[in-house]
């Protein structure tokens, strides 16, 4: 006999959570008449805007059941499912493996006006109540003989499932009767964090914030080389925190550094945004206040490119290639300063040899500490803000590099007035091969400070800072 679903004046799309974490019920419109009824099972505008997450479905999968009373055991695989019902009804149950969860539990009875959203790692179960009832999911990845799946007993305690139709009087595979209990039974890895440039500056400091994450440098997996990319299973990845880059200004003025610029700061990119886009990832890029020539201060996110130098060029093309992956954060940055050499350790490195150096003094902008780049991102990834281009430097005065070299020699002991500042043009003056600079690189940092995030004062970071340097 034929389901039927009464005609509806007002049918509404709804989506509910439930008590496991990202584990939501679809509510579908079902128009049905004398002749039958039909729905939209899965329509992607409609749901994603609702709060479903845009999962990117790759296969869809149907299990018919022929009797009453079959039941699937509780598999939990390393993807995410959208489960619906296409004719019949069932009683549907789901349980968090997923490691540092909760092992919580979700029963529902379903036809088909009913569909859940499943989240990786959650095990999902179900107990035919009719004969000849069909069961469709989507899912956004394909088996692989490495995946990480795992079971858990239908009989399992933990869980405590009360089935309709008693599992002594159910239809169970062999296989689903051997299946470990909860204590025993291997538990769901998070999807993993990938940093590139990790040892650099920002990649030392991200991983205060990420510590578990897989860190790569150009030796480990050359991200400019398309062949590497096909070593990894890019579904195990929700973040790639792209810090490496050409940063080398004035050697991108030279043939051989011009090539390794582009490389490096868009061809590389280019390829990540590529991989995110087409695995669902994150994309993390670090951009530079260079992608300006430093006329309209302070700049904004959505200012016009106007780069002076090839570095500057490469970057503002690596921005369009980041932004090209849905889910992205470009992180606009200038005078980074972090573990490693840099302008403040240079300072106080000549101020301890006496040396009375030439600063230049009509480029202003703020220091960028790695640690607040890091926190930066990690609070926009953690909080979800929403995607797109943010500036971020610590805030405070804007000052030139003099000044900031003055208040180095001051900090540390020794003569401020040893600091002779010097307009740009007079200190490259007769010097071969050296990139232009934006003379203004102050950032707004009005965007991402709305998100919550509020950067520390330059000079109270550059304080700490000049400490630890101390007491290394």
């Amino acid at each position: 006999m034929a389901e039927h679903f009464p005609p509806e004046e007002k049918k509404e799309l709804k989506i509910e959570e439930t008590n496991i974490p990202g584990l939501l019920v679809v509510h579908l419109p079902v128009h049905g008449d004398d002749r039958g009824w039909f729905k939209e099972n899965w329509q992607r505008e409609k749901m994603i805007g609702l709060g479903l997450p845009d999962f990117n479905p790759v296969q869809n999968n149907i299990s018919y059941n022929a009797k009453r009373g079959a039941t699937r055991g509780i598999h939990t695989e390393p993807w995410e499912k959208f489960v619906s019902v296409a004719k019949g009804k069932i009683f549907a149950a789901w349980v968090d493996m997923r490691s540092g969860y909760e092992p919580n539990v979700f029963t529902i009875e379903m036809d088909a006006s009913t569909a859940v959203f499943v989240p990786r790692g959650v095990g999902n179960s179900y107990q035919a109540l009719e004969d000849d009832t069909v069961y469709t999911y989507l899912v956004n990845d394909h088996w692989t003989p490495d995946g990480q799946y795992t079971s858990l007993n239908l009989a399992d305690s933990t869980a405590n499932i009360n089935w309709p139709i008693p599992l002594d009087q159910a239809e169970i595979s062999e296989k689903d009767k051997k299946t470990p209990f909860y204590d025993q039974a291997e538990k769901v890895l998070p999807k993993k964090v990938l940093i590139t440039g990790a040892n650099g500056q920002l990649g030392k400091a991200l991983q205060e914030y990420y510590p578990n994450a897989e860190c790569v440098d150009l030796e480990s997996f050359n991200i400019s080389d398309e062949k590497a990319y096909s070593s990894r299973h890019w579904k195990d990845y929700e973040l790639i925190i792209n810090a490496a880059a050409y940063t080398n200004v004035d050697g991108a003025e030279t043939p051989e550094g011009r090539e390794l610029s582009w490389q490096a700061n868009a061809h590389a990119v280019k390829l990540l945004a590529k991989t995110a886009l087409e695995n669902n990832i994150t994309l993390v890029h670090v951009s530079s206040d260079y992608v300006f020539d430093g006329t309209k201060v302070p700049h904004t996110e959505d200012e016009p490119f106007s780069p002076l130098s090839v570095y500057g060029q490469s970057k503002a093309a690596g921005d369009v290639a980041a932004s090209l992956a849905p889910k992205h954060y470009i992180m606009r940055t200038s005078w980074v300063v972090g573990k490693g050499k840099n302008f403040v350790k240079t300072m106080k490195e000549l101020a301890e040899k006496g040396v009375e150096p030439a600063v230049v003094n009509d480029q202003l902008g703020r220091l960028t500490f790695t640690d607040t780049l890091a926190s930066a991102i990690h609070h926009l990834v953690s909080k979800e803000a929403e995607y797109g281009t943010y500036n971020i430097t610590n805030d405070g005065e804007v000052v030139s590099w003099a000044d900031i070299a003055k208040i180095v020699y001051e900090k540390t002991g020794h003569n401020p007035e040893s600091v002779t500042g010097i307009p740009t043009a007079e200190y490259y003056k007769g010097q071969q091969g050296i990139a232009p600079r934006p003379l203004g690189s102050e950032l707004d940092l009005t965007k991402i400070k709305s998100t919550g995030f509020k950067p520390r004062d330059w000079q109270e970071a550059l304080a700490e800072y000049l400490k630890e340097l101390n007491n290394q």
